[in-house]
């Protein structure tokens, strides 16, 4: 049988190729899906997936030298940086997911994706996703007793409450992933198997779903909104009661140091929700759109990249340990020339 998917991507493509009778339109059953990618020539795409390899492995690095210094440095083991060891962990997890995908379709030349591997794509990205966005509360909760309720702090943010909050917010994420992909895959697909972004993506796999009557996914996504809006609603009554706060202490000095240890954490939750607001709340279209897969671009890989960097710029504890972590690399390093030079 022949297939013939026609749409817009810089010009008219015309995708022309042979599949099984279980891989066809309107009343027959999906059994996989097609990326649009960036680009349709080869050469392009190898240089896209190239490009992408390299920001991958970049955002890789910033986070995994991030969870190491609060790791090993004992100056950095306190609430605000556990926290923020888990965020890079949900950062780390969530760019794994699509992006070594997009790599290896890009050098291949295949993008095809199977229902099973599509639903762990959306399982994974989900899960990470609702899980950052609790985390980044536990973060708010923690800068909010830090600075209206300090002579309580030790008490309210001991190290079993943090792991418990972290571990919520870890099985929240997750359950919310299954709620969404045994929503979303519960029912067959039908009509275009070409989706116009290089990750699966919600929207674009519920405009091909056969079922009109998605409760599960609708019942899933409100519980998910509902939460979402509490997260966002805790965070800024957090950062109003922050703010009155420290409008109050009459050192310009000590204002400044309040400012610094919870601006880096509200641009952090700002640029999470302003990306995620453009992929997930922008009009439906059936059309491909290099300006959505821009958008989700950013969704993807902007949050993980400037998170480390973030925290990091204006932190003097994150300078100071990256500082001694130098130092004593340094030091090993020239200990073991030592003992080699003076050895036998």
């Amino acid at each position: 049988m022949t297939l013939e998917v026609h749409f817009e991507n810089n010009g008219a493509i015309l995708l022309n190729m042979a599949v099984e009778d279980s891989i066809v339109l309107n009343d027959t059953r999906i059994t996989g899906f097609f990326f649009m990618g960036f680009s349709d020539v080869p050469e392009l795409q190898t240089v896209c997936g190239l490009f992408f390899l390299v920001m991958y492995l970049a955002v890789i690095m910033n986070n995994l030298l991030l969870i190491t210094l609060i790791t090993l440095d004992l100056k950095l083991q306190t609430p605000m940086y556990f926290f923020l060891k888990n965020l890079s962990l949900l950062d780390l997890f969530f760019i794994s997911v699509p992006i070594p995908n997009f790599f290896i379709n890009s050098i291949t030349h295949n993008n095809s994706i199977s229902i099973l591997g599509c639903a762990l794509q959306v399982f994974l990205m989900a899960s990470f996703a609702s899980g950052e966005v609790f985390v980044l509360t536990a973060m708010s909760y923690d800068r909010y007793i830090a600075i209206c309720s300090p002579l309580h702090y030790e008490v309210i943010m001991s190290s079993g409450n943090c792991v418990l909050m972290v571990g919520v917010s870890w099985a929240i994420g997750v359950l919310l992933g299954a709620f969404y992909t045994a929503g979303i895959f519960s029912k067959p697909f039908c009509g275009s198997i070409v989706i116009p972004q290089f990750f699966c993506d919600i929207p674009s796999l519920l405009r091909i779903s056969c079922s009109h009557r998605l409760v599960v996914i609708y019942a899933s996504f409100g519980i998910g909104l509902c939460l979402g809006m509490v997260c966002v609603i805790c965070i800024v009554l957090s950062y109003f009661h922050i703010f009155s706060t420290v409008l109050k202490i009459p050192t310009n000095k000590g204002q400044s140091k309040a400012f610094a240890t919870c601006l880096p954490h509200l641009t952090v939750f700002s640029i999470f929700l302003a990306t995620a607001c453009f992929v997930y709340l922008k009009s439906p279209s059936n059309t491909a759109s290099i300006t959505d897969r821009l958008f989700s671009v950013l969704y993807t890989v902007l949050p993980p990249a400037l998170n480390p960097v973030i925290y990091s710029l204006r932190n003097t504890d994150v300078k100071c340990a990256l500082r001694n972590l130098q130092q004593n690399l340094c030091s090993r390093g020239s200990l073991h020339l030592t003992v080699q030079s003076i050895g036998p």
